[in-house]
Order: structure tokens, then sequence, then C-alpha cells
């Protein structure tokens, strides 16, 4: 209700402007043509002043309304987007037409009506001519206003829309980047509970203290696992702990084939990295390579100058090579994606793999 007022009172102002501009131009425009009408005018009785004054009010506003209407048809039939050329001259020809029709048709009212008649015919065919200049300018000139107004509300809404369309596709790509994110987190839980239940049911069948020791290891784990994996970023220092207690369950299983090397500079600990993205790179390594006590893996976690984290494991590869469709390294690239422009950087030399990933400072 209250839009609907606004927009009437909106539409009045409009109406009351553009009567006014008729008004002004019309009396400019005659004096124009014209320069001794107004000398004239002052020296007639003040009625006939007044007189005067009301008719051309009253035709300009007739004038502005038979423009308007003209351009109001006009946009049902002929649209500016469409077809612009066409609405301009169609628009142009009956501006014209009816501002001649409607002197012609005021002045047969005016002869009829009134006793007008005058031996001047001159004098009356240059009158009836400077008004019909007058109408025609006077509709043109509301007709442009008018469209000016008209394309500038059509541009507003037409950039309000786009506007509008480009924060919805906005939302709706966040939604299903978080939506994708969640779906790469639950990637997450299934991957490291076969892993190490594997290892668990190896070890009872082995050792049944060692099983123990390293079910008791893998429940505070996967305790961690379920606290941090949910969500988006953990600090550095977070990290580690969970990386450290991974090794020890790795250590257990592998003894001495694997050896890691870590060395991170305090001052990045409470950089932010996701869950578990260490993890991955470590299983990774385990994963594709071969782990002996005569040539153990190396693997090295650091960071360097550039606010970034490596993780750098030297190659030996498994004689018989497992098929893998690297969906950890694809999983940390995409959960790097979400966070920002900075993206990994994997690099596989002849002896080592190499993995470099963004820091991102806690604000």
């Amino acid at each position: 209700m209250a839009a609907k007022k606004k927009k009437l009172l909106y539409g009045l102002k409009k109406r009351l402007l553009i009567w006014t501009i008729a008004f002004v131009f019309s009396y400019t425009f005659i004096y124009l043509i014209d320069p001794f009408y107004y000398k004239e005018l002052i020296e007639k009785p003040i009625l006939y002043i007044l007189e005067d004054f009301f008719w051309i009010l009253f035709f300009s506003i007739i004038i502005a309304e038979v423009s308007l209407l003209i351009d109001y048809y006009l946009d049902k039939i002929i649209s500016w987007n469409e077809r612009s050329i066409r609405r301009l001259v169609t628009q142009t020809i009956l501006q014209v037409v009816g501002s001649i029709f409607l002197v012609i048709l005021i002045n047969f009212i005016f002869e009829t009506f009134t006793d007008t008649t005058t031996s001047d015919y001159r004098k009356e065919i240059t009158l009836m001519s400077q008004w019909i200049a007058t109408n025609i300018v006077v509709s043109l000139l509301i007709s442009a206003i008018n469209t000016g107004d008209f394309l500038l509300d059509n541009w507003k809404k037409t950039a309000l829309e786009a506007t509008q369309h480009k924060l919805k596709s906005s939302e709706h790509k966040r939604a299903a980047m978080a939506a994708e994110l969640q779906a790469l987190k639950l990637q997450i839980d299934p991957h490291f509970i076969f892993n190490n239940l594997s290892v668990l049911s190896e070890l009872i069948l082995e050792d049944q203290q060692l099983g123990y020791e390293y079910s008791e290891s893998f429940a505070k784990v996967y305790r961690y696992l379920l606290i941090n994996s949910k969500k988006d970023t953990i600090t550095l220092e977070e990290e580690l702990k969970f990386l450290n207690s991974y090794i020890y369950l790795t250590q257990k299983r592998i003894g001495e084939g694997v050896h890691f090397e870590i060395s991170v500079n305090e001052n990045f600990k409470k950089f932010l990295i996701p869950p578990l993205a260490l993890q991955f790179l470590v299983e990774n390594a385990l994963k594709h390579n071969q782990t002996s006590k005569s040539n153990p893996l190396k693997i090295q976690v650091y960071t360097t100058n550039d606010q970034c984290l490596v993780v750098l494991n030297s190659l030996s590869p498994l004689v018989n090579k497992i098929e893998s469709a690297d969906v950890g390294i694809k999983n940390i690239i995409s959960r790097f994606e979400f966070l920002g422009d900075k993206k990994p950087i994997i690099l596989k030399t002849d002896k080592d793999f190499i993995a470099k990933i963004p820091l991102y400072e806690n604000q």
C-alpha cells in the first residue's frame, strides 16, 4: 500500500513538473516568435492578461497530456529496446500531426462558439502558424523529457536486475562451493578409518598388546579428527599436534622404514591451513613409496620465508605400483581453492616429491 501511494505521488509530481515546463516553454517560444507580443500584452487590461495567462496554461496542459498519451500508447506497441529507430520516427510524426490537429480543433471550437471573426486573414493565419509551431516544439520537448525519463528508469531497472542476478549467481556459486567443500571433507573420514582399521587388524593378529596400544592411540587421533575435520581452517600448531599423533601410529606400524624431519618456524604456528592437509600429504608419500629399514622413506616438513609449508619426501617407488586417482592431492588443491587465490604447488623431480602449500594469516 505504501509503495503504491509513493508511486502515485511520484506520478503526480512528474505531471506537475511537465505541465510547468510546457507552460514556461510555451510563453518563451511565443516571445521568440513574436518579441512584440509581450509589449502589446502589458498595455491590455489586467483581466485580459489573466485570461491570456490561463488560456496558455490550459493549452500547455492539453499539449503535455496529448504528448504523454501518444508516448503511453507507443510504449505498448513499439518498444525502444527492440525497434528504436522505428519508434523515434513514429513518435516524432505523431507528435507533429497531433500538435497540428490540436491547434486546428481548438481554433474550430473558438470560431464556432465565440465571435472572433476578423477581416485580417493574414494575421489569423500567422497567429495559427505560430501556435502550431509552438505546439510542435512543446510537444517534442515534453516527449523528449518523458522518453528520457522512461529510458533512465529502464536503465536503472536493467542495472538493478543485473546486479541482483549477479548477486544471486554469487550466492548460488558460494552455496555450491560450500556443498562441494563439505563433500571434500567427508572424503577424509572413510579413507582414514579404512587405512587404520586395516593396520589395527594386522597388529592384533601379530601382537595383542601392540594392537591395544595402537587402538588407544587411534581413538585419540580419531576423536581429534572428528572435532577438527568439520572446520574450514585450523592453526598450523594444531595440525602439527595431530600430525605427531599420526606419526606415532605410522611408526608403530612401519618402524624404522620411515624417517620424519619437522622444522617449523614458531612465527608461523598461528597461521591457518585446511585441517588434515599434512596428514593427506604424509599418507600420500607412504602410499606410493617403499618403506624399509635399509632404505627408509624420508619425509621432511618445514616452513619457508614466503609463508608456505613444504612437505618433501624422497622417491622410492613401489615395485608393483598402485593405480591411483590422486584423490588426496586433488582434495588438497580443491580445498585451497575455496580459501583464496593461493594454490598449492606440486613438484616431482627424479629424487623427490614436493608439495608447497600456502599458509593464511589468522585474522
